[in-house]
């Protein structure tokens, strides 16, 4: 299971104890439900790497890793074949942190793996609001016959958060009964971020969870997805959504999901997940 006592391999200024640290970092290496390419496993491995060729600096939000107290957990030791076992070693971990008054970063792995993060949460924060930006709709009530797929995360996040807490940007890929559920249970924005800002005013005051599947971009920015969607965000956009979660005062915890390094020879799609990966903690660090 993660590792609370030292780091061996972090990420770049990621490297205070787990005692001293106000936020954990944590890779969740899981693709078990992934229905097109598999390599989501991989992900967090690659980050840490590649992690080595940023600064700690981030001139786009002018803040610096250094200056604040992350402790990289490593990644989670994980059964194959096993995927509701999966998700209770991930909300038990998150869980755990969350109750040491901590703040989280997870790092995927599939989709799905967000939900158990998810739900512990919503355990210490009833009132926890969901930010969802991704390409994909996530509302199926099963995939194959399966509850518990990549496909159907926020449809299970409904379940115990309900109408009027999920707020989803970016989608452009789903089932016409998804957009139509979405209608009537979340708020979905389709194909872009042009209200982000304007819904996290609202948001300002709620606690938020923050999970960004990194599919939204468009393939052209971002190749190394299981499940590439063309029609995507730019990198400056995306970019942008984060500037505008500087308003919200409460996010509790947050995921970066879906990098699959094997689709992207090039390295490009890593160093896009290791930007925002940092960003991210700079944003929960605040």
């Amino acid at each position: 299971m993660g590792n609370k006592k030292m780091n061996i391999s972090t990420f770049i200024g990621c490297d205070k104890s787990y005692e001293e640290a106000s936020l954990v970092l944590f890779g969740v290496p899981f693709d078990g439900t992934t229905s097109f390419r598999p390599g989501t496993r991989f992900a967090m491995q690659a980050i840490r790497t590649d992690s080595y060729g940023l600064e700690t600096y981030s001139p786009y939000l002018d803040r610096d890793l250094e200056n604040i107290a992350v402790f990289d957990g490593g990644d989670l030791d994980l059964p194959f074949g096993n995927t509701e076992k999966v998700m209770d070693i991930i909300f038990e971990y998150s869980r755990d942190v969350l109750n040491d008054g901590k703040k989280f970063l997870m790092v995927g792995g599939e989709h799905l793996v967000s939900l158990s993060s998810i739900k512990a949460a919503y355990e210490k924060y009833p009132d926890l609001h969901l930010i969802h930006i991704d390409a994909h709709t996530d509302l199926r009530e099963h995939y194959l016959g399966e509850k518990l797929s990549h496909a159907s995360v926020i449809r299970n996040c409904h379940e115990f958060l309900g109408d009027g807490r999920i707020f989803q940007f970016g989608i452009r890929s789903g089932l016409k009964e998804e957009f139509e559920w979405a209608k009537e249970h979340t708020y979905l924005e389709k194909f872009s971020l042009d209200t982000f800002a304007e819904k996290m005013d609202e948001l300002a005051d709620v606690p938020v969870y923050i999970t960004i599947d990194l599919d939204v971009l468009d393939p052209g920015v971002f190749p190394g997805t299981g499940t590439p969607e063309p029609g995507g965000i730019s990198y400056r956009d995306l970019l942008g959504a984060i500037g505008h979660m500087q308003k919200l005062n409460q996010i509790v915890a947050a995921d970066v999901v879906e990098l699959s390094p094997p689709y992207d020879p090039s390295g490009a799609s890593t160093a896009v997940a290791c930007k925002t990966v940092r960003e991210m903690l700079l944003t929960l660090g605040e």
